[in-house]
């Protein structure tokens, strides 16, 4: 089974700005499109494979009939015929509201089907751009809900300053916000649990307020206090550097600039390649080539061994 890529859903939002269809080198017509899905399981919003055997289909119609050839054999007893992975770009002109995401076992409480863990790895960011990750502050729920009604939670998160290669780490329960100027690829478990916590007042095009879901949200916010939320790490070249590891996904990024194979028998998971910077052309232990740009993502079988990588290439890889 040859890696796959995917037909990305673009979607216009009202803090949308104009970065992700020139990443993405793509001849389009869109206006503030602040989303790029480039590979999703979410029902209603399935990506279409564009290339090879299974192009046409949507992905979770590819999970169904290659099952754990596709997506590991652990990874289909636990997940089924769903994804487990959503994976994304972000461009933000406006600041987005303030959001948290419950755990698992939230979300069941509260009807839902799943909670969401994500990451964030920050692309050429406008020069100011900042975002909110982490309460700075010790406070009770009662003082969260009293903050909200007074416009003053924002006091209470940690503000970051953030440059091409951030990465944060968003646990279920860290409360966040993507700020204005940022762009950013997103990795995510397959959900659209979102509570919105705070939204600046803002109104839509028809002059009302956005739904806030203040008392959900309390439930779900983790209010420990931790000194750094954001993810040190060295970057190197030629090697993965490990960013993120928790129990939902794997993450290294890679910064090539000479060929590597990278040797995947001993996984059982899919592997995805998001591609930051660069092209490469890339050969599985099959015979099978395909070619990885910058804003491109790919999909990796699980019954691929091995993938020799061959340009100059930056990329992140991520697993289950």
């Amino acid at each position: 089974m040859e890696p796959m890529k995917f037909n990305a859903l673009l979607k216009s939002t009202i803090w949308g700005g104009e970065k992700i269809i020139p990443f993405k080198h793509l001849d389009v017509q869109q206006e503030n499109v602040g989303e790029s899905w480039e590979i999703s399981g979410v029902p209603g919003n399935e990506t279409i494979v564009a290339n090879g055997e299974f192009a046409g289909k949507k992905l979770n119609e590819v999970v169904a009939e290659q099952k754990e050839k596709l997506v590991g054999k652990e990874n289909y007893e636990r997940f089924g015929n769903e994804f487990p992975l959503l994976i994304k770009f972000i461009d933000a002109r406006q600041d987005l509201s303030i959001q948290v995401h419950p755990t698992d076992e939230i979300a069941k409480r509260q009807g839902k089907e799943r909670g969401k863990t994500e990451m964030w790895y920050l692309l050429d960011s406008d020069k100011d751009a900042t975002l909110l990750c982490g309460l700075k502050q010790q406070i009770t729920p009662t003082q969260y809900a009293e903050m909200v009604a007074n416009d003053t939670i924002c006091d209470a998160i940690a503000r970051y300053d953030v440059k091409e290669g951030d990465c944060f780490f968003l646990p279920a329960g860290r409360i966040h916000a993507i700020g204005t100027g940022c762009f950013l690829a997103e990795i995510q478990q397959t959900s659209d649990v979102t509570y919105r916590i705070y939204d600046f007042k803002r109104k839509d095009k028809n002059g009302n307020y956005r739904e806030l879901h203040t008392k959900q949200a309390a439930e779900c916010i983790n209010y420990n206090v931790e000194d750094n939320y954001r993810t040190e790490y060295t970057p190197q070249k030629n090697q993965g550097v490990s960013l993120v590891q928790c129990p939902y996904f794997n993450t290294a990024v890679y910064d090539l600039d000479e060929p590597m194979t990278l040797d995947y028998s001993e996984l059982d998971s899919f592997v995805i390649l998001i591609g930051l910077k660069g092209e490469a052309t890339i050969t599985d232990n099959e015979g099978n080539t395909v070619t990885l740009s910058v804003g491109e993502s790919m999909l990796v079988p699980a019954t691929t061994e091995t993938l020799k990588i061959e340009g100059t290439l930056k990329f992140l890889e991520t697993y289950v």
